[in-house]
């Protein structure tokens, strides 16, 4: 690779905060609104146009549900639930029990309401930003975030950092140890469909005659949208094989996932009497998983299928383990015992029981946890890293990448940047248990 010198120039400080949080997908934005209700004043930064991530940029309209496996008893609670009590409300969502969509809501007004949500918390929201690099002192401590947006190149100081980018782009800047895995779990494109297909067997149609169009035999999936009459998304097809944290790739999986949503309309238009149309496509693609990175403890998938307890439990789930592979199939195993594979866009399945094979006997858990520790990294005193670059196995991975776990963790690292600055102690130093008191006095956990 040939390099050019860039000029050394003094950049300005537009903003001074306690906490500067880059990414404004739920996750970011919770971890902000924890830390500003707490007191912190906060700025975040958003590349999109809007908050919410996958949920609204990604068009992805499905939160898994707040209550246990046997859905009697609500084990999630904090802004997860304080959002979707605002979109039922306002009839943008509705609440079923269901492993699969829990919550299903129409993610433009969940766009809208996360913008109240920003400014009733009184947090600094720059949209179409970057953050491009974090400049540390002799102490291994970040002093400032360099951002560019509209207003350039400038710089924005703070006392404690979060990065929500997904793809966790501050903790690269600071060359904090990561890895991917052998196999990356495929992203998802998704778009809005106009046109009644409730008659249809689309995963049928794709398998007979997706090749015509250049559609895989794939699986996918597809619902209704609130509020919003005759329209559905459309989550049909996998990119495989490319990086969603590389600029190339990640451009290949955005073109790739637009020309397979009007494949699909030709394929409907042509073998339907449905008048298929594109309505809506994502801003951004559904990706799943690019690199993870390095805390105290690695989630492990056994503790969770086993409903393992802690101490510095921030974080209660119910959704299962969800795995996507290359071969266009997805497995998925339950805290029950189920287990089912998959495969292509007929959805053949395969069946089994992964506590007999284990020889796994008692009471199956209702729900399951994880702990503070899978947060914390030693190296910078005031940074947490959080969202879909956690350090877990790949079963634990499958299930804490969705949306309702990581939007817990947000609120678990909101909740720690405060303490943290509270007390002058290091993230590596803060007692987990009193980040689990701390969301627990403010309603965010059980």
């Amino acid at each position: 690779m040939d390099y050019i010198k860039e000029p050394e120039k003094m950049l300005p400080v537009r903003y001074e905060a306690d906490v500067f949080v880059a990414g404004g997908s739920c996750t970011g934005l919770f971890a902000a609104v924890r830390a500003a209700r707490l007191g912190a004043r906060v700025v975040l930064v958003e590349r999109q146009n809007m908050l919410g991530g996958t949920a609204t940029s990604g068009l992805v309209n499905v939160w898994h549900s707040l209550k246990d496996t046997d859905y009697k008893e609500q084990v999630i609670a904090g802004l997860t639930a304080e959002m979707t009590e605002r979109l039922v409300k306002c009839g943008a969502a509705y609440v079923k029990d269901d492993p699969s969509v829990g919550i299903c809501f129409d993610p433009n007004r969940l766009a809208f309401e996360l913008d109240r949500l920003a400014a009733e918390n009184r947090i600094t929201v720059l949209f179409h930003t970057l953050c491009t690099g974090v400049l540390t002192d002799e102490e291994n401590r970040i002093c400032a975030a360099i951002i560019e947006n509209k207003d350039g190149r400038s710089a924005v100081k703070a006392g404690f950092f979060i990065d929500a980018t997904g793809d966790g782009d501050l903790a690269k800047y600071l060359k904090l140890p990561f890895y991917r895995n052998d196999y990356i779990q495929p992203p998802t494109p998704c778009f809005f469909l106009h046109g009644r297909t409730g008659n249809v067997d689309i995963g049928r149609l794709i398998k007979e005659h997706g090749s015509e169009f250049g559609l895989p035999d794939d699986f996918g999936w597809g619902g209704g949208v609130p509020g919003v009459p005759d329209t559905e998304l459309r989550a049909d097809f996998h990119i495989f094989g490319k990086q969603g944290d590389a600029a190339q790739e990640l451009s290949y999986i955005e073109a790739e996932g637009r020309r397979k949503a009007y494949a699909l309309v030709e394929l409907l238009r042509k073998y339907t009497d449905v008048p298929a149309s594109v309505c809506a496509l994502s801003q951004s693609a559904g990706i799943r998983e690019s690199v993870h990175f390095e805390t105290e403890k690695q989630a492990s998938g056994r503790e969770l299928l086993h409903g393992e307890r802690y101490a510095d439990a921030v974080l209660n789930g119910t959704y299962r383990v969800d795995v996507h592979d290359q071969d266009g199939a997805v497995t998925f195993k339950y805290l029950n015992g189920d287990a089912v594979r998959i495969f292509g866009a007929a959805h053949e399945q395969t069946h089994w029981n992964w506590r007999d094979r284990e020889g796994v006997t008692g009471e199956p858990a209702k729900f399951y946890q994880a702990p503070f520790e899978i947060l914390v990294q030693r190296k910078y005193a005031n940074f947490i890293a959080v969202g879909r670059m956690l350090h877990a196995d790949r079963e634990a991975f499958g299930a804490l990448r969705v949306m309702v776990n990581l939007n817990q963790l947000g609120e678990a690292a909101g909740t720690a940047a405060y303490l943290c600055l509270d007390g002058n102690t290091p993230v590596s130093s803060l007692d987990g248990k009193r980040v689990r008191a701390c969301l627990k006095k403010g309603g965010s956990a059980l």
